[in-house]
């Protein structure tokens, strides 16, 4: 038999499920406490006692303390307490050497231990492959939530339920937080139009849509679903209608699509909270009334600019006062990051203190506090931001879809098919028909279209989540007495987004061959190229007067380098390039380094060099080792050549065609570009007056074939010192006019003999050589204006019959 050693790959197999029986043992104190509820998820408050008293005398006590005292003791008085009235001591107890009480440390002890769970569950799925590339990780969680419910109601006690308090102030924030901080701003940006579409446009698309089928099923009869009005139809498709930012990252991080592909699915569930609150807020408050007014509905209208603008407002404010802050934690670096936190916590809470979009205010926070707290703070607290938000949010979104399968087990459920079965048909139809319009209505605007692949990736990531579930939860049941038909429906739609699309979407993904993200980072150059090609599309729209987005955005840098720079970052780094500010930082450093070392008195001078070459001989030179950077060094050099380099039109003057020097060259240059272009047009026009096509020349080798073939034929003609040459002068407009009919009798030995290729052709035209820039266009007379050489110009001027007329030319000629 063959032994396995501690690394082997059976017991890595063993691994998850080592952990999951650890996870579910540590879970054993929480079953089994008397009189206490199972976690602090279900609990509506605190317990408001200190550990109770234990008196000594009842039997089977593991711990004892003194009884209550009514009056105040000081241990400087005359009567000790050990001592009666009578003198008589008090019975003596055995000092407590070991007690037990949970009720103290029950809340954070089983918040300990679900967190533990979380952890172990996601270590457990990450160290078998082959599980984390068939099944998402969202579904394996699910799936262990269940598990754990059905084994804390398997021993007779309730489990807990996601309480939406819970989710929308602890859980929730952590990821949006994460994801706004580290949001792929420029990606976000040029796709923000397609993104506000999809997340506003096709959520209230989605939204009304499906509560109108909905309540046109609930009339049918015989389903027992006619008392569901159609305000809460309204209701119901406003939660389930909204894509969940949490399922969506857990899925499209492990597919690795494409950067389009993601930032528009992500974008949508991140901006369409807005138009969920408003929705869920308006239909609730008037599935309430008895009554509903177009002045109702007009404010509800204006409540969404109200609740979506309020949280981006409050969310830069939040930014800019956390920016401003850490401008002076230079001496306080270990407290940089708690600044970041705090902030943006509090920018969260202040928008759902208003009833404002708490995610709009977390993504607007972390865009605008990250470029100003960065240049601010040290890099070890840059690294602290990052790792500690990443772990945060994964943890936070484990909890979530534990919870989620907890939850399934713990609620109460009312299952109608007609209600399920319709709410599951109609979320996808309403979701592939919304793409499709939507998508149709933007590639008409887009440059780079969205193909048939991508709209199927975008309908079929439209995932359901957590939030959906807790938006259900928070319904009054005393209003509202089919929420638990609701939450059913609800599950039913989550299950199968989370599952049947989840676990299908790579597969799809890799049989329609769509470009997927790529793993390695851009090099420098083409950050370089890629910023240099921004500049030089803000130039050309500055000088076209075309205002863009590169212009605006040129606009927006040119006053946050003037202005917010220097209020929001400290010191130097607003005013110096931090590219030389980086280079000073390098060579100080390697200074010091250099003297602390010892290395200056050590350095030979140029003398002792030769002097020692001489003596010593000659060795094999050794290969160069460059120095390794680390992979914090590297990004930081990245970086500022990434935000430094190609920014020269910011240091050169705006373009005005008002104070431009004239330029002495320039007209003679533009009479030069008209000669050539009057000579383009007139070597089109002499196409048409020449009606005998001009002999072919052969090649040197053909024609020594011919030549040898048929000697006779080839002879060269006695005449053709005789033959006219016509000279073109390119100049001229009047291509008629321009031709100048020579004879070479009457010029003599002007020029020299013609070749045979002149002899062969006849009638040969001469390009005239265009005059120096600046000098008249005009013919000299000579001995080619005699009227019998005019004569011959006008026989020759017939241009014959006319051709066809172009396309793109008028079928009138200008001057008829």
């Amino acid at each position: 038999m063959r032994a396995t050693g501690c690394l082997g790959v059976p017991t890595l197999h063993k691994l998850p499920s080592v952990f999951m029986v650890a996870a579910l043992l540590g879970l054993l104190p929480l079953l089994h406490s008397h009189g206490l509820q199972p976690n602090p998820m279900l609990a509506s408050e605190a317990p408001h006692h200190y550990p109770a008293v234990v008196r000594g005398n009842e039997p089977g006590d593991f711990t004892s303390a003194p009884p209550g005292i009514s009056e105040e003791i000081h241990p400087l008085s005359k009567h000790s307490s050990n001592h009666t009235g009578n003198g008589h001591s008090k019975p003596e107890k055995a000092f407590p050497v070991l007690g037990i009480d949970y009720t103290r440390i029950r809340i954070p002890f089983e918040i300990s231990l679900w967190i533990l769970l979380a952890c172990l569950m996601k270590l457990g799925f990450h160290v078998i492959p082959s599980v984390s590339n068939i099944v998402p990780e969202s579904c394996l969680l699910i799936v262990v939530g269940l598990l754990v419910g059905g084994l804390i109601k398997g021993v007779g006690e309730s489990p807990p339920i996601l309480n939406s308090e819970i989710f929308f102030l602890f859980l929730l924030p952590p990821i949006i937080l994460d994801a706004g901080y580290f949001l792929p701003l420029r990606q976000f940006m040029e796709n923000l139009g397609t993104i506000l579409i999809f997340a506003v446009v096709g959520t209230l698309w989605n939204a009304f849509f499906l509560g109108g089928l909905m309540y046109a099923v609930c009339q049918i009869g015989g389903t027992g679903l006619n008392h569901i009005g159609l305000l809460a139809n309204l209701l119901f498709g406003s939660i389930i209608s909204a894509v969940d930012p949490v399922a969506v990252l857990a899925v499209f991080e492990e597919i690795h699509i494409n950067e389009l592909l993601h930032i528009l699915v992500f974008g949508e569930s991140l901006l369409n909270d807005a138009v969920t609150v408003v929705l869920y807020h308006l239909f609730e408050e008037f599935a309430n009334n008895e009554q509903v007014t177009i002045i109702d509905i007009l404010l509800g209208f204006i409540s969404f600019f109200v609740v979506s603008l309020g949280g981006v407002f409050i969310g830069i404010i939040y930014g800019i006062v956390a920016a401003f802050t850490s401008r002076f934690t230079s001496h306080i670096r270990v407290i940089e990051p708690l600044f970041v936190f705090l902030y943006s916590y509090m920018a969260y809470l202040s928008a759902e203190l208003f009833h404002l979009s708490g995610i709009m205010a977390l993504i607007a926070a972390g865009v605008v506090m990250r470029p100003y707290v960065e240049a601010n703070i040290s890099h070890k607290s840059h690294t602290t931001i990052k790792y500690f938000l990443k772990m945060w949010s994964s943890v936070s979104e484990t909890l979530i879809f534990i919870f989620l399968g907890v939850s399934t087990v713990a609620g109460k459920h009312y299952w109608n098919w007609t209600f399920v079965i319709s709410t599951l048909l109609f979320c996808l139809i309403a979701r592939v028909l919304g793409v499709l319009g939507l998508t149709w209505f933007i590639n008409k605007f887009r440059i780079v279209k969205l193909t048939p692949k991508d709209q199927f990736i975008i309908a079929y990531g439209g995932l359901r989540g957590a939030i959906a579930f807790s938006l259900c939860y928070l319904l009054d049941y005393s209003h509202f007495n089919m929420r638990d038909m609701f939450l059913t429906a609800i599950i039913t739609v989550i299950f199968f987004t989370v599952f049947v699309q989840g676990m299908t979407i790579r597969p799809l993904v890799d049989l329609l061959a769509v470009k997927k993200k790529q793993e390695t980072k851009r090099s420098i150059n083409e950050e370089i190229h890629t910023q240099f090609l921004d500049h030089l599309l803000t130039g050309i729209e500055d000088i076209c007067g075309h205002y863009g987005h590169h212009h605006w955005k040129d606009k927006l840098n040119r006053f946050n380098k003037k202005y917010v720079k220097k209020c929001l970052i400290a010191g130097e780094r607003s005013k110096e390039p931090q590219l030389i500010a980086f280079y000073h930082k390098m060579e100080m450093k390697q200074a010091i380094e250099l003297v602390e070392s010892g290395g200056i008195g050590k350095i030979p001078s140029a003398v002792s060099t030769v002097s020692m070459q001489n003596i010593h001989p000659k060795t094999l030179p050794v290969e160069r080792i460059l120095p390794a950077l680390s992979k914090d060094k590297e990004e930081e050099i990245r970086k500022i050549l990434r935000n430094n380099l190609q920014k020269t039109r910011q240091r050169l003057r705006s373009y005005n065609r008002h104070t431009l020097v004239a330029d002495p060259y320039e007209e003679a240059w533009n009479q030069m570009l008209l000669r050539r272009q009057k000579v383009r047009q007139l070597e089109k026009k002499m196409n048409n007056y020449l009606t005998v096509p001009a002999h072919k020349v052969d090649s040197p080798t053909m024609s020594r074939a011919r030549i040898g073939s048929d000697p006779l034929a080839y002879e060269p003609k006695p005449d053709s010192e005789n033959l006219p040459i016509i000279t073109i002068d390119p100049a001229s407009p009047q291509s008629p006019e321009s031709v100048d009919l020579v004879n070479e009798e009457m010029k003599g030995m002007s020029r020299l003999p013609p070749s045979p290729e002149e002899d062969e052709e006849g009638l040969v035209m001469r390009v005239k050589e265009p005059s120096s820039p600046g000098t008249d266009d005009v013919f000299t007379p000579g001995t080619s204006d005699s009227p019998s050489n005019q004569r011959m110009l006008r026989c020759l001027s017939d241009p014959g019959p006319r051709p066809e007329p172009e396309e793109g030319e008028p079928f009138i000629p200008k001057g008829q």
